[in-house]
């Protein structure tokens, strides 16, 4: 309300914010602290709504909702919205992956092309660039270089070949955009703390690629239970990975239950032998009748005991 202003005198200071009010209605809102206030001012924002984007998960990112200010929709946007269509993003997917990564959308044109005709160049299909990049967002913002630095680091410590080391990176690709610490911290723990050799390690990995990002207390106590208390060797371990990609409270759960039992075999020169694959990835209910011979109940009123 405009009428609310002291005439001033031209000699007497006004603040800042009283001068911004006197001069003109703001088209913005001022210092605004969500981009929603934003929208009904600017076109483009309002285009990014419409194709599906969450400004208020976008303006959690650092910058990002500057970003999107500073851009013009049919000038700077539509032509990256056309290179991720290219790329094998679908149409309905746009506003959820600019929602997880609006800084691609400030990225040179040319620069995100340089990368995809990199990973081309490395022999990746076009539906495994597609499937990357919707799963890592964040990809195409790497260098070149960096890309190249990371497959060769795959490869080298993992001692894979070319074709396994691609087949690793499609699998879970955030091993080319997250930190190398963690992964480096997770082969030395596998190495030294769990006792694994290499060549085992190399085949745990290549089979459950999550292990590398696993947190190293959850890989440290997995590994305890399955090894010391359920005497599980390393290379049975090595066969069947993706025991530890399981939850603990599981593993034991199920593993006690057996005990309880007399049926807790887990050596395949035995004929009442159970595989780690049939401990943990079965549902409740077949592991109870298939594998512990019990009903659900029974495994139900086991759990209360515990």
């Amino acid at each position: 309300d405009w009428d609310d202003i002291p005439p001033s005198s031209a000699l007497e200071e006004i603040s800042e914010e009283e001068a911004v009010q006197i001069i003109a209605e703001p088209l913005l809102p001022l210092r605004s602290t969500t981009l929603r206030d934003y929208v009904d001012h600017s076109e483009t924002l309002a285009k990014l709504v419409h194709l599906g984007v969450d400004l208020s998960q976008v303006e959690k990112h650092q910058k990002a909702g500057q970003l999107l200010l500073t851009l013009d929709f049919e000038k700077d946007i539509k032509k990256i919205l056309l290179f991720l269509k290219d790329v094998g993003i679908k149409d309905n997917q746009l506003g959820p992956f600019l929602t997880k990564n609006p800084y691609i959308l400030g990225e040179d044109l040319e620069a995100l092309e340089t990368r995809v005709a990199y990973l081309k160049s490395k022999k990746f299909g076009n539906s495994e660039i597609a499937q990357m990049v919707s799963r890592a967002p964040y990809l195409l913002l790497f260098s070149v270089e960096r890309l190249d630095n990371r497959l060769g680091f795959f490869k080298k410590e993992l001692g894979l070949s070319v074709k396994k080391t691609k087949d690793l990176v499609i699998r879970l690709p955030r091993l080319l955009t997250g930190k190398l610490e963690p992964v480096k911290e997770n082969l030395q723990v596998c190495q030294i703390e769990l006792g694994f050799q290499r060549n085992e390690i190399q085949q745990i990995v290549y089979k459950t690629p999550k292990i590398l990002t696993a947190s190293k207390k959850r890989l440290k106590e997995t590994f305890d239970y399955l090894h010391n208390i359920m005497g599980i060797p390393h290379h049975m371990l090595t066969r069947f990975p993706q025991v530890f990609n399981s939850k603990l409270l599981r593993i034991r759960e199920r593993h006690m239950f057996l005990a309880f039992l007399g049926r807790a075999q887990y050596d395949p020169a035995q004929p009442s032998y159970i595989s780690l694959d049939q401990l943990v990835s079965l549902p409740n209910e077949v592991f109870c009748t298939e594998i512990a011979k019990a009903s659900i109940q029974d495994f139900e009123n086991f759990l209360k005991t515990l």
